[in-house]
């Protein structure tokens, strides 16, 4: 029997298997990330099938005409090195042709982002603490971000990506594994925080703030919504030192690097105040 192998858009249900295969590579997702990133672009994840069998998935992600994000990329180790992921590959930078785009790829395939006219922008990196050490109490004024006006959280994110994506952040904050708050300052929303449970632990993420004394506060109000004693992780831009200092000084341990790159020009989004990245899946 010659070999068909075809690529065509996830099913909802297909995305629950491509959080599973990244699961398996030890990227730890998110009990909800699957119905949290199809918010994002139900037609933004690809499936390649080889007689009928998944066999290669990514997700190409695009957000409006002017910027997309590659995530997901992953063959089956059975089928690796036969081109399989190439062709998937393809398939994703043509979905997001004339965008600029963005991903956070593992270090070692740096070189092969660059050949597809990626650039390096940045290191982020992944940190791992104990909810139980880093609770510590904190008297900032903090209050379930749910209870504010959608319009004032969305006005605070809007430095924080270069488009605003409604669908998704909606999702992501009302999560039913997760908590989200916001920082206070004179009634002004100052800073805001996401903790939701993984598959192992925890990951805080978003984590906007003004300063790493306010990001500290998040930090310690969202561990000490966690009960029992369990991993914490907080993925920090490496090019802020204000939040690797912040997470050295909370004891934390580095666990690896992702590369952020980009087809076209770094976007400003705000990394002297983003103390945790939402995301190496979607951005």
């Amino acid at each position: 029997m010659s070999n068909i192998y075809t690529i065509r858009t996830m099913t909802r249900a297909e995305v629950d298997l491509a959080v599973d295969w990244a699961a398996q590579e030890g990227w730890n997702p998110g009990l909800e990330d699957a119905q949290c990133y199809y918010q994002a672009d139900p037609h933004g994840f690809l499936v390649g099938v080889l007689n009928d069998e998944p066999i290669a998935v990514i997700s190409a992600v695009k957000y409006d005409d002017f910027f997309g994000f590659v995530g997901f990329y992953i063959v089956k180790p059975e089928y690796r090195g036969r081109g399989f992921g190439l062709k998937i590959w393809q398939a994703a930078m043509a979905r997001l042709d004339g965008c600029n785009i963005g991903l956070d790829g593992v270090v070692e395939q740096q070189e092969n982002y660059k050949k597809s006219g990626f650039t390096l922008a940045y290191s982020n990196r992944r940190y791992q603490g104990s909810n139980q050490r880093l609770a510590v109490r904190s008297t900032a004024e903090m209050t379930e971000l749910n209870a504010l006006p959608h319009k004032t959280i969305e006005r605070f994110l809007e430095p924080f990506f270069p488009v605003q994506r409604t669908r998704f952040w909606h999702a992501w904050r009302v999560q039913s594994n997760a908590v989200s708050v916001g920082l206070l300052i004179g009634g002004e929303l100052q800073g805001v925080g996401v903790i939701r449970q993984c598959r192992d632990g925890y990951k805080i993420g978003p984590l906007f703030a003004q300063n790493a004394q306010q990001a500290e506060a998040i930090i310690s109000t969202l561990s000490s919504k966690v009960t029992g004693d369990c991993a914490v992780y907080l993925d920090v831009p490496a090019c802020n030192s204000s939040a690797i200092g912040l997470a050295e000084k909370l004891n934390m341990t580095p666990v690896f690097d992702t590369a952020r790159m980009y087809t076209q020009m770094v976007p400003d989004i705000g990394i002297e105040k983003t103390f945790g990245v939402t995301s190496f899946e979607i951005g």
